[in-house]
């Protein structure tokens, strides 16, 4: 019976169906609430290409907010743009919740790993399908990008790269895995390649200048972004920056520091050379990869932490077994910390007066982050009970 309900439970396709009815329910739950105004920012982004209007002014009368996506998002979200709203912030939510799925599912890990690391993320699935979130079917692409540089399908994942970065710059991070590619000049060509598709498919909405000048406007956009974020009142910077900043009482604390630090850490594993063909150290780079895309900005959010934890995820499922008492100590802060306190399982009174302030939903992934880099730093990958997942 055990073993039954075991199975049942784990099914691929159970795991999916529960992850499609999540993403029903908040759509369907945000539209009949009319909460769902980043649904319409995404909306109106293809609207005001087409129309060639400033895609990052302020249209009061449209959304509150301002557009904070690249260009090309106009050519992801207008299948959705061209539907009634009841039906298209479903299908938006399902779609996105669907590539999620694809990416937990293309990872080179048992299938049972698979959808243990997929069941541990569907609080924070939730937290982002509530806000309507491109964060859900980002981490999919990243976790897409990574499973196609491993199988030596580097078109696909070339071109995934390039339609994250040009629709949200945190898909620039798949740049990580080039070095796991066997063909790397295709790689590096289907990337140019397809940017260049992708800058003409969205030149065909509109105009080659209009383009070329939101480009540009996107830039000027982000910057200032960037500025705002680092209020000490404001719901981003979720990041290790932002707890600095916060705990200081410091808005003043810039981000180089602590960019350059990280990415001098990020980068030092790479220098193991002989590392690079183990299946495990390259999964700990993936979980990397996920935690530092967004401890590491100020652009961080509460429901931007699907992409981290899912490398938070991924991290606790291929520790050797038996797992220490350090890691499993480590893996239940987030999830408590880091996952479920957006939830009424925390008293709103410790959300709004500790979490939310001193931006502690970063504190458990910061930690897990260094944890990782230590591992990938002193870890013979060849000889560890990592490789047994090979």
């Amino acid at each position: 019976m055990q073993k039954r309900i075991s199975s049942i439970a784990f099914n691929k396709h159970y795991v999916i169906a529960l992850f499609l009815l999540i993403s029903l329910i908040t759509a369907v739950k945000q539209y009949a609430t009319d909460s769902y105004n980043n649904y319409k920012i995404y909306k109106y982004t293809f609207w005001h290409t087409v129309d060639e209007s400033p895609l990052y002014d302020a249209y009061p009368l449209e959304y509150s907010d301002t557009n904070h996506y690249g260009p090309a998002f106009a050519l992801v979200i207008a299948p959705f743009a061209l539907l009634p709203d009841a039906i298209g912030t479903s299908l938006w939510n399902i779609c996105n919740t669907l590539i999620l799925c694809m990416g937990f599912y293309s990872l080179p890990l048992p299938l049972r790993t698979r959808s243990i690391i997929a069941l541990l993320c569907a609080h924070e699935a939730l937290t982002a399908l509530l806000s309507f979130q491109f964060n859900v079917g980002l981490t999919g692409c990243i976790l897409l990008c990574f499973s196609y540089a491993c199988k030596q399908k580097e078109v696909k994942s070339a071109f995934l790269i390039a339609l994250g970065t040009t629709v949200k710059l945190y898909g620039v991070v798949g740049l990580a895995f080039f070095f796991f590619c066997k063909n790397k000049w295709a790689f590096i060509l289907s990337g140019i390649v397809s940017l260049g598709v992708l800058f003409l498919f969205t030149v065909a909405l509109s105009s080659v200048d209009f383009v070329i000048q939101s480009y540009s406007d996107w830039y000027v956009s982000l910057t200032t972004k960037n500025n705002d974020n680092t209020s000490l009142t404001s719901m981003q910077d979720m990041s290790i920056m932002g707890i600095a900043r916060r705990v200081t009482q410091d808005r003043t604390i810039p981000n180089l520091p602590f960019l350059v630090g990280g990415i001098f850490l990020f980068t030092l594993p790479y220098f193991r050379l002989s590392q690079y063909t183990y299946l495990s150290y390259r999964l700990m780079l993936l979980c990397s990869v996920l935690i530092f895309t967004v401890i590491f900005s100020s652009g961080s959010e509460s429901p931007t932490y699907i992409i981290a934890f899912a490398g938070v995820a991924i991290w606790f499922m291929i520790q050797p077994s038996p797992k220490s008492k350090g890691i499993i100590l480590l893996f239940l802060f987030a999830f408590i910390l880091t996952s479920m306190s957006p939830s009424d399982l925390f008293p709103r009174f410790i959300r709004n007066t500790y979490i939310k302030p001193y931006s502690l939903k970063a504190l458990p992934c910061v930690l897990i982050w260094f944890t990782i880099v230590y591992q990938m730093l002193t870890t013979n990958f060849k000889d560890s009970k990592l490789s047994e997942i090979e």
